[in-house]
């Protein structure tokens, strides 16, 4: 059944390829419009999968993608030029250009904590790239999964675009077609099913994982604002985020004054008791019992390797509730600091020196992101250069994804290639190489055989000069 949409895809895919930029910006046009038209859909549904605030919808589904619909449509004429680069004396006359071609038929693997954003900005790129694209939702947020279809599937043709709904059978039948790029978004263990998929069928692959990513606060940073920046950053969307702080180390000199003003920040966003917390319109639920349940066995495992609690733990599976949790005191080898936690907890820990921390964040994979509070140029110069992540943010958490003129991706574990902005596009595009010959191309004969004494020596010259 999915094969022959796929196999139609590829057709359609031949047919737009000589469309000019005007059919793509139509393309852009009318997902804008019809995200508009469905808004109230959206929040809906969103509501309805995990009680996402309506608030948190607007700001971190709908508005991100509109604005990146906006900007692509701006630049889009710009990126799609073909770019002269130069060439070398030795191919004198001729003239050679970069020309970004789309890459054909695409997969887009969407997951279930942003399933909204993050299905329509790879789409976003992959239309203004001139391709044909097939959707994935998340079976996890089945009403956000609807919505979606219902919005493409009233936009564009399923020649040009369909949504494949459905569970993990779903994906397994997609990734044995010969898409011509994959564009996942999700966990590194996925993420390393996914391109092994693709490996198969030599594959174009982009992946969007995740990872732990540290947050450092030392002893020059304002901690009034660290505190409210990083309560804001981790707590959003109950903490279902990849670029989320994961963990959290404080210089040891400020540690009991940020706690406490960490704790009335999450007061202040939530309210002051865990019944105000848990019936707060403002704090998400988790997307499922078993999402909520790994969390308390997190937490669970924590305390067990003497971890303390000392803010929040309160926790009701059933209800797929997690509140806001601090942990302090956490044992580096306790679970909860092994895997990406996804979700409203913090384990806080203590440091003297920053080369501490350096060296406790090269021990480990690389981060999705990084996130360090700081005036230290030093510090800053410190962590900008001994260490490698995605992304990394100085004085602020998780807003380096709006910036559509930064690339957003990790590295090896935490993600392979990037996009956003002109970023997405070349991730959509195969950048062709183009040589145009004139009449002086005749010149080159002289390395055409019979190698006579003469030719060897202009070789020979050639290879002297570097020419």
């Amino acid at each position: 059944m999915l094969e022959k949409f796929f196999l139609h895809q590829k057709q359609y895919s031949l047919k737009i390829r000589g469309e000019g930029l005007a059919s793509r910006i139509e393309a852009l046009n009318e997902l804008e419009k019809a995200i508009e038209a469905h808004r109230s859909e959206i929040i809906d549904a969103l509501k309805k999968d995990f009680q996402k605030p309506e608030a948190e919808t607007l700001l971190s589904e709908i508005y991100p993608v509109l604005k990146e619909i906006k900007f692509t449509k701006k630049h889009l004429s710009q990126w799609a030029k073909a770019r002269k680069v130069h060439t070398p004396l030795t191919l004198f006359g001729s003239k050679s250009y970069i020309q970004p071609e789309a890459r054909g038929v695409c997969l887009l693997i969407g997951p279930w904590n942003y399933p909204f954003q993050l299905c329509m900005l790879p789409l976003v790129s992959a239309l203004a790239a001139g391709n044909c694209a097939i959707v994935k939702p998340s079976e996890l947020t089945r009403h956000t999964s609807s919505v979606i279809k219902k919005i493409l599937t009233g936009t564009f043709v399923s020649d040009h675009v369909f949504v494949a709904e459905g569970g993990v059978e779903t994906t397994q039948e997609l990734l044995k077609f010969p898409f011509d790029h994959i564009f996942f978004t999700g966990s590194t263990r996925v993420g390393k099913i996914v391109m092994e998929a693709a490996a198969k069928n030599l594959t174009s692959v982009t992946l969007e994982l995740g990872g732990k990513s540290p947050t450092i606060v030392d002893a020059t940073a304002n901690v009034d604002e660290a505190a409210q920046k990083i309560a804001w950053a981790k707590f959003i969307n109950a903490g279902q985020t990849c670029v989320a702080p994961d963990y959290l180390f404080v210089h040891e000199s400020i540690y009991h004054a940020f706690k406490k003003r960490l704790i009335a920040a999450i007061e202040g966003f939530y309210g002051k008791s865990p019944e105000l917390r848990k019936s707060s319109p403002d704090f998400a639920r988790m997307v499922s019992f078993n999402h909520a349940r790994r969390l308390k066995d997190l937490i669970d495992d924590a305390v067990s390797k003497n971890a303390k609690v000392v803010f929040g733990g309160e926790s009701t599976p059933e209800e797929h509730f997690c509140g806001p949790t601090l942990l302090e005191n956490v044992d580096p080898h306790s679970l909860i600091m092994q895997e990406e936690i996804f979700g409203p907890v913090l384990p806080v820990m203590t440091f003297k020196e920053i080369s501490e921390v350096v060296h406790y964040i090269n021990e480990r994979e690389k981060p999705l992101a990084l996130y360090c509070y700081t005036n230290s140029q030093m510090n800053m110069e410190r962590i900008q250069y001994e260490t490698s992540s995605g992304g990394l943010v100085f004085n602020d958490s998780v807003i380096h994804f709006v910036n559509p003129h930064l690339p957003f991706g990790g590295v090896n574990h935490s993600g392979l290639g990037s996009y956003h902005g002109e970023h997405g596009f070349r991730a959509f595009s195969h950048e062709k190489a183009v040589l145009k010959q004139s009449f002086f191309g005749k010149l080159l004969r002289i390395m055409y055989p019979p190698y006579t004494p003469f030719k060897m020596t202009a070789l020979k010259n050639l290879i002297r000069f570097r020419l």
